[in-house]
């Protein structure tokens, strides 16, 4: 019975040796050493012999209290161990940028420095192999445990053989460790479950919106900036004369906001060059472009978010004001942020801290365009349960924001009703108006239609103009069909609601237009047609090349309107310091008073206070004219053969030459008998 028994105990035990299992530890010997075959052994394992000659050591045992083999030790599993190369060690070593030169780097030195470093590895071998290390062609690893039969093990030394094979392997890995052996810079096969997924080179993606800001940045500085470099527009010298310690603050009118006065005054508190401010709004611009996007990037994914970008950023009303110091552009990016950090509100309590910064920088821009821009969010905010807690970050942004203009309203006009009020005459009268003809006589020039009455400048040119409205309620109509498979519209819906808020003022109150009054709602809808784009064009490889076609024509044709318009402003402005050279050569300087028409650009220019008696700047009276031209000197200005005001009719006239006809009249010198 007994022998029975122990025929059966060996029989398994042979069984699952051939199979590649564990056999009992009965013996000292490695289990490289054993001869196993696949017939039934009647031996024992203790009759297996021992020989007392040395055995080249290939693995370390696990401690004794470790059970080897037997019916309650655990399953054997090889463990790979800690790699301690130079090559993982670079692997690990992974810093952001420059991806793709690690990569080179890698692939290029690996196989040379691993082969200039073979002998060293194999002396390593030899003596980690007592310490359970076995180096391999991928670096040192640990070996694998001893107590597995049909574990394959391999010891890479310098020695000779001794009695046996220095390298164990089976006859079945031989072609294998021989392709390996020619081979080095090729990593061995780890065991299967536990090895390293292999390394491969990572280039950027999704940098499509970083391409974009930096040709934003270069159509800038080579098409826009030598053009503008010397000279400031009228409504420039409004918002820079605020903050230029150099020259006499124009009149500021009801309607304007400080924020643009806020922007450039560290530049200005520097230097007076014309140059340098048109690089520092060149590149602020292109900053707030891509923060404003940005933010889209998880919202929409990185190829929605730069075609967006690129659609904008490509409108030549949209690269002329970038380094111009005007608001509209500024109220449109962060029009673009605001909107979308409201989206990300809910899931994202810091953007809601975010949120109410870009509203009060908005409201500091332009106070009338914030109110219009949170009064979407605000109605959003109330309706839908998830965004209700922005609602106190929505009216702390904009009560901070409108701080600065509701203490000068008071200080200024008495009341933001009045000063309201004053807007309103200033502009003509806001009363309802459509105002849609105007907006698309202006949208190719002149920057300010007032009155509207020339023609449509290259009206071929602005067939995206009209395009743009149908293009919205595709992208509209395709998000309320997704709406009801479950995907969310709101990422559509919000930002058209606020595009069409932002636009109300331009196109149904006003009787007047310019281009840059519609940028805000221009941004705002790049994002829901280059969503709409992109879903359409991306599974039918036709039609993603058609769009692309479309979207470069656009860009191109946006071109010629930018050159032609640049050349009229430059053209303009220069006037303006022509005029002013020639009235620094008739006596006027500083201190001295510039009255009429242009007086405030021209009087920037001159070093001189501006000031008029009649129109939507005025701000003096005749009679104080006169009294402040008994101190400084002082000029009306006309323009066109107008003929002076009737109390200065009796000043000396000039002709300003290269001004195309406008002329001086200059007061007595302060002290002249009159």
């Amino acid at each position: 019975m007994t022998a029975h028994v122990t025929d059966e105990d060996t029989a398994a035990d042979t069984a699952a040796t051939a199979a590649g299992g564990a056999t009992r530890p009965a013996s000292t010997a490695t289990p490289a050493a054993i001869p196993v075959t696949a017939a039934p052994a009647p031996a024992t394992p203790a009759a297996i012999p021992v020989t007392a000659a040395p055995v080249p050591v290939t693995s370390v045992a696990p401690p004794a209290q470790t059970p080897m083999a037997g019916p309650g030790a655990p399953p054997t599993r090889v463990r790979p161990g800690r790699r301690r190369g130079w090559a993982v060690a670079l692997r690990r070593w992974r810093p952001a940028p420059w991806p793709a030169l690690r990569a080179t780097a890698e692939q290029t030195f690996r196989p040379l420095l691993l082969t200039a470093f073979r002998p060293t590895l194999l002396t390593i071998a030899t003596a980690g192999a007592a310490a359970g290390i076995a180096v391999g062609p991928a670096g040192p690893t640990t070996a694998a445990p001893a107590h597995a039969a049909g574990a394959k093990t391999r010891a890479w030394t310098t020695g000779t053989k001794a009695g046996t094979e220095t390298e164990a392997t089976t006859e079945a890995e031989a072609a294998t460790g021989a392709e390996t052996r020619t081979a080095p810079h090729r990593p061995a096969p780890l065991p299967p479950g536990t090895a390293t997924p292999p390394w491969r080179p990572r280039f950027p993606k999704g940098r499509g919106l970083e391409a974009v800001s930096l040709l934003y940045l270069l159509v800038q500085l080579t098409l826009v900036v030598p053009h503008l470099a010397h000279v400031l527009g009228w409504d420039e010298t409004v918002y820079v004369s605020q903050v230029d310690p150099r020259t006499p603050a124009a009149f500021f009118s009801a309607p304007r906001s400080r924020g643009i006065s806020v922007l450039v005054s560290p530049v200005l508190a520097v230097t007076d060059s014309v140059l340098a401010l048109r690089i520092a709004l060149a590149l602020l611009s292109t900053a707030a472009l891509y923060a404003a996007y940005r933010v889209w990037r998880p919202l929409l994914g990185p190829a929605t978010t730069a075609l967006a970008a690129l659609v904008f950023s490509g409108l030549w009303i949209a690269q002329i004001s970038g380094p111009e110091a005007m608001p509209n552009l500024w109220v449109a990016l962060g029009a673009v942020a605001a909107t979308g950090l409201f989206l990300r509100a809910p899931r994202e309590p810091n953007a809601r801290w975010w949120l109410a910064g870009c509203l009060a920088g908005v409201a500091l821009m332009r106070v009338p365009d914030a109110a219009w821009l949170g009064l979407p969010l605000l109605a959003t905010a109330g309706c839908v349960r998830s965004h209700r807690r922005t609602l106190p970050y929505l009216l702390g942004g904009l009560a901070a924001g409108a701080t600065q203009w509701t203490v000068e309203a008071y200080s200024r006009f008495g009341g933001v009703p009045q000063r309201l009020h004053v807007s309103g005459a200033t502009e003509g009268g806001m009363h309802p108006h459509l105002n849609l003809f105007n907006a698309w006589r202006s949208l190719n020039g002149p920057e300010l239609c007032r009155p509207c009455s020339g023609p449509v400048h290259h009206p071929e040119l602005t067939l995206w103009w009209l395009a743009l409205p149908l293009l919205a309620l595709a992208a509209l109509a395709v998000a309320l069909r997704e709406r009801r498979t479950g995907v969310p519209a709101d990422r559509t819906l919000v930002p058209l609601a606020v595009a069409v808020c932002l636009s109300v003022p331009y196109l149904l109150l006003l009787s007047y237009s310019a281009p840059r009054f519609l940028l805000p709602a221009y941004a705002l809808l790049a994002l829901p047609v280059g969503g709409l784009l992109t879903r359409v064009a991306r599974p039918r490889p036709a039609l993603a090349v058609t769009v692309g076609c479309l979207v470069a024509l656009q860009l191109v044709a946006q071109y010629p309107v930018l050159h032609r318009m640049t050349a009229q402003v430059a053209s303009l402005d220069q006037r303006y310091r022509v005029a002013a050279d020639e009235l620094n050569a008739l006596g006027l300087r500083a201190p001295c008073l510039l009255v009429g028409s242009h007086a405030q650009p021209v009087g920037y220019d001159a070093g001189c206070a501006s000031a008029a008696t009649k129109g939507n700047n005025r701000n003096t009276t005749p009679s104080s004219v006169l009294r402040r031209a008994e101190r400084m000197p002082t000029a009306v200005l006309t323009a066109d053969a107008q003929r002076p005001p009737r109390y200065a009719r009796d000043w000396t006239r000039h002709p300003l030459p290269g001004t195309d006809g406008w002329t001086a009249w200059l007061a007595p010198a302060p002290g002249a008998s009159r």
